[in-house]
């Protein structure tokens, strides 16, 4: 009987687990407009002030949202045209345009992608028809047909926005400033950029006729405030089925941020990385720890979560090469020292490589030029060296000046955990400067 009743809880707890996985797990991901702001609410008031001035009242506007990556400039956007949706006699009347920097690559096909999402006459399916000219000068009169009163409100989100400024003539950024400097269509144009310099790189007709409304993102929260974020971000909302199980894992967090552990690491994390995003890795891969047999997250899985997201790239590759390419790795080490940073060809490496041999011949194999060739153009591959300058066809490979990517801490950290590393090569590495 008590062993069917373990098997019932285990399944119990296995469901709870599943949902707690799947709401925490698309928190982090998805960056939803169902989460709360941080440290944003002022320029939240001011986005959404302006957008309902458009919506509202048809005048049209143009902005700036200027932060670095993850400091929440997308979740300020979408946050504010969620509010914006759920008044009701507005859900209907606006009309959005998501263009990306990164897919919109020049202004024909940005055009063709705001024709499609406007729905306009010359969209069969999902495929737009005419030239470019015809489909800016057709746009163009769809827009500035419009008035301030009769006219559906367009809302345009430019993501990556400094991208569009290097389209040729920032055509599509003028037409669309300008249409939002007069009295047609009501028009928000909106654009998210990671760019300080921004303004500059605009042309003197367009930027005469920006708004230069900016509004800036900079993760300026304290210590104290980062805190209160991760208890939110990791806490079960009220409506969770299971309230007996939701109320333990709360008060789990709670105990959680307590400890000086996590304090600790969260603090680290904390000043190589305020944004939010850096902040759900790391609570993503604490939470991938969390099973059946583990129900509750603790402050090791935290602490090998840091571990994880502190690891370095470059030293993980280290750790996957053959004893040849290490040799050549410490090889170029020691030319670095020797000749101060200067850049060193194959030829040096291979006779530094071959110096070495010699001293340690018992325990080092000789292999053939040919063999340390492909070794050495594998590091390259690997990106663990590169030329300092574009290969010529005629010039010899052997020759070709080359610069190590590596730091001679990332070489001795990488040695320290290579597996079955020699001996002598792991000596020759610690005595770059002895025999100088």
């Amino acid at each position: 009987m008590s062993s069917r009743k373990s098997k019932s809880n285990s399944l119990i707890h296995a469901e709870c687990l599943s949902q707690v996985q799947r709401i925490l797990r698309e928190r982090f991901c998805h960056q939803s407009s169902h989460s709360n702001l941080f440290g944003v609410q002022v320029q939240y008031k001011h986005l959404i002030e302006l957008l309902k001035r458009t919506a509202f009242h048809g005048e049209s506007n143009s902005m700036l949202i200027i932060g670095p990556r993850g400091s929440g400039k997308t979740m300020l956007i979408n946050h504010a045209l969620k509010e914006l949706m759920e008044i009701e006699e507005m859900s209907e009347n606006i009309l959005q345009v998501h263009l990306n920097g990164l897919l919109q690559i020049n202004d024909k096909i940005a055009l063709k992608e705001i024709t499609r999402q406007l729905n306009l006459e010359n969209v069969v399916g999902e495929k737009v028809f005419g030239s470019f000219a015809e489909n800016l000068s057709f746009l163009l009169e769809a827009l500035k047909k419009g008035n301030r009163s009769s006219s559906c409100p367009v809302i345009f989100i430019l993501d990556e926005f400094d991208l569009f400024a290097y389209h040729k003539n920032q055509t599509l950024l003028y037409n669309l400033f300008d249409i939002s400097q007069s009295a047609q269509t009501p028009i928000a144009v909106i654009g998210l950029t990671c760019r300080l310099d921004i303004l500059e790189l605009l042309e003197k007709r367009v930027k005469s006729r920006f708004s230069h409304r900016q509004i800036h993102l900079m993760n300026s929260f304290s210590f104290p405030q980062y805190l209160k974020i991760f208890k939110e971000q990791l806490s079960l909302p009220a409506e969770f089925p299971d309230k007996l199980f939701a109320e333990k894992w709360n008060e789990n967090i709670q105990c959680l941020s307590e400890e000086r552990n996590v304090r600790e690491v969260l603090q680290k994390h904390f000043n190589v990385n305020k944004s939010l995003r850096s902040l759900h890795m790391l609570l993503m891969l604490a939470l991938n720890r969390v099973t059946s047999s583990h129900p509750f997250m603790t402050a090791a899985d935290l602490m090998e979560a840091s571990q994880l997201c502190d690891m370095d790239s470059k030293a993980n590759i280290v750790h996957g090469l053959s004893v040849l390419e290490i040799c050549l790795i410490i090889a170029m080490k020691h030319l670095n020292d020797i000749y101060e940073e200067e850049p060193f060809n194959f030829q040096m490496v291979y006779n530094e490589f071959q110096k070495f041999v010699q001293r340690k011949a018992h325990s080092i194999y000789n292999f053939e030029k040919p063999v340390v060739m492909k070794a050495f153009e594998h590091l390259q591959q690997l990106e663990l060296i590169k030329p300092m300058e574009r290969t010529s066809v005629n010039a010899q490979r052997e020759y070709q000046l080359m610069k190590l990517l590596l730091d001679n801490t990332q070489i001795m950290n990488a040695l320290q955990k290579y597996p079955n590393c020699p001996t002598d090569v792991r000596q020759w590495a610690t005595s770059s400067l002895s025999w100088l």
